[in-house]
């Protein structure tokens, strides 16, 4: 166990931009750098700020205009080209330039990028490094050193990889970071080339671990239990091919698993709106299997499992899941239990015993319905509205009478949907025409016209996403199909479900159980008379 605070170094706004498919703009940087702060990380490394980067230099011009509470925005860059002088060197000058108070500059430490990439002698790149060094300390900036390649420079040659790191020591390096960059290593691997580096070095020293093997956060640690005062990451593991170890797992096994300080216990409750704020940035979904973060982290399945929770979440968590701004979800399905019924019941406000019937009411019919198909793990909301029906107190908003769908292709132009539906609402029949983009829009567009006079909050509500699953391909076109739908009002998200031989009448199910409970929820519970 290691004693005193571990210095984190988020490096997203570079290295997390360099994912396959992410392009982040200045402003996206901008908004990620104010959160970032408000984390309570130490450093945020905001890109290379090289003149062939114009977007990278607008970014650091805007940034020096904002105030950090906490964090110190760095500047990265690499050390001077062979052969010139460091003054002169344009990537070293942009450095300058960028006006933080702490740079990163990268050199080489294996042998091999010395020879191959490089391509000039091992004495003249530990010239590189020192001048480059020498030169940002004259400056008077914070210097990180990223001895880059340095676990694959020490297994080829160890004596020269200790050399480059202490070159930068040398010429006044205030961190030495030892940087896995080809993400190879395994924990064994980093533990034996970290504890050579720290018998030689004097100034602190910090850890950048790739994914490649799968190993980054597990590397991390290790190093940091090594000795390593900084750990750099990325939110969400973001990074060139496999990414970078990841902060939001990195920062609670610091801090609850290892006892070690680096944020503060309010800070790490931010881990999951972070990773979700930055998911959002980077236009990628969610991954929903991310420890501590992810949306399956701390969800039960299995009625075992549940059942156990109920009586001790210690049983099946490893910790509260509000420690890193996470909830508990109960997820109802064919594996359900007693234990998951009453769980989920209690949750929309319906007390029952233990040895309540009802209880085993609602589990037969989960277990008949997922037996035809539906799937209620997915649409919650469609689970809540069938647990209320059963209840026998629940009196519907409307009533469908019929409904009828046509398609209309016209050669040349595109085809036209149109849905008419008749529904009675407390007795008052409805007849409403509507086109849509498709039958299911179309509808959908019918129902909530048909019901606006009724219920003006429908016209708020509108379809976020819609998915259609073929359940027994074998069946080919009288197969069954499973539709999902997702919700919004604007405010909340809900997913319901249907199943039927007919995909329109698998997506009316979805629909009306979707507007229902959108009714249920502004309105409140229409009981019998």
């Amino acid at each position: 166990m290691k004693s005193g605070r571990i210095s984190i170094y988020d490096t997203t706004l570079r290295d997390g931009s360099q994912s396959e498919g992410v392009a982040f703009s200045s402003e996206d940087k901008l908004l990620m750098l104010g959160r970032l702060d408000r984390l309570g990380v130490d450093y945020i490394e905001g890109g290379w700020p090289h003149p062939s980067n114009p977007k990278e230099i607008e970014f650091f011009r805007a940034a020096a205009k904002r105030e950090l509470a906490h964090a110190r925005l760095v500047a990265f860059g690499s050390t001077r080209r062979a052969g010139r002088a460091a003054a002169r060197d344009e990537s070293l000058k942009s450095l300058l330039a960028a006006r933080t108070p702490a740079v990163a500059v990268f050199g080489k430490s294996w042998d091999l990028h010395v020879h191959k990439v490089l391509r000039t002698s091992l004495e003249e790149n530990l010239k590189m490094i020192r001048d480059s060094v020498a030169l940002m300390k004259h400056a008077r900036k914070e210097v990180i050193f990223d001895a880059e390649h340095y676990f694959d420079g020490w297994r080829s040659n160890p004596d020269y990889a200790i050399n480059t790191i202490k070159a930068a020591e040398e010429a006044g390096a205030d961190w030495v970071v030892l940087c896995d960059t080809n993400g190879g290593s395994t924990p064994d691997g980093i533990r034996e080339a970290v504890m050579a580096a720290k018998r030689e070095l004097s100034v602190p020293f910090g850890i950048h671990a790739h994914n490649d093997s799968d190993c980054a956060v597990a590397n991390s640690l290790v190093a940091v239990a090594c000795g390593a005062s900084q750990v750099h990451g990325t939110v969400n593991g973001l990074g060139e091919r496999c990414g970078n170890a990841n902060l939001c797992s990195v920062i609670p096994n610091l801090k609850i698993k290892m006892g070690i300080d680096c944020v503060s216990e309010a800070q790490m409750k931010e881990l999951r709106s972070v990773s979700l704020f930055v998911t959002e940035l980077a236009t990628r979904p969610p991954r929903d299997e991310m420890a501590y973060v992810g949306e399956s982290a701390f969800t039960h399945k299995a009625g075992v499992h549940v059942h156990a929770v109920e009586r001790l979440p210690a049983a099946y968590e490893h910790i509260a899941p509000d420690r890193v701004g996470n909830r508990r979800r109960i997820l109802v399905s064919d594996q359900a239990g007693l234990a998951t019924v009453r769980w989920k019941a209690e949750g929309y406000g319906l007390k029952f015993g233990k040895n309540d019937r009802r209880n085993k009411k609602i589990l037969a019919e989960l277990k008949r319905l997922e037996q035809q198909g539906f799937h209620f793990e997915g649409a919650e909301a469609s689970f809540e509205m069938m647990v209320r029906r059963l209840m026998g107190k629940y009196r519907p908003y409307f009533e469908l009478i019929d409904y009828r769908v046509s398609v209309e292709q016209v050669v040349g132009e595109s085809a036209v949907s149109e849905a008419t539906l008749k529904i009675r609402v407390d007795g008052v029949p409805e007849h409403t025409v509507a086109e849509g983009d498709g039958p299911v829009n179309a509808l959908d567009n019918a129902l909530r016209k048909g019901l606006k006079r009724f219920y003006p909050e429908v016209s708020g509500m509108r379809l976020v996403d819609y998915k259609v699953r073929v359940i027994n391909p074998q069946a080919a076109t009288a197969a069954k199909v499973r539709v999902g739908i997702e919700s919004t009002d604007g405010r909340d998200v809900w997913s319901t479900v249907g199943v039927s031989e007919n995909i329109i009448d698998a997506s009316w199910q979805a629909l009306s159980d979707s507007v229902s409970y959108k009714l249920f929820r502004s309105r409140g519970i229409r009981r019998q008379s």
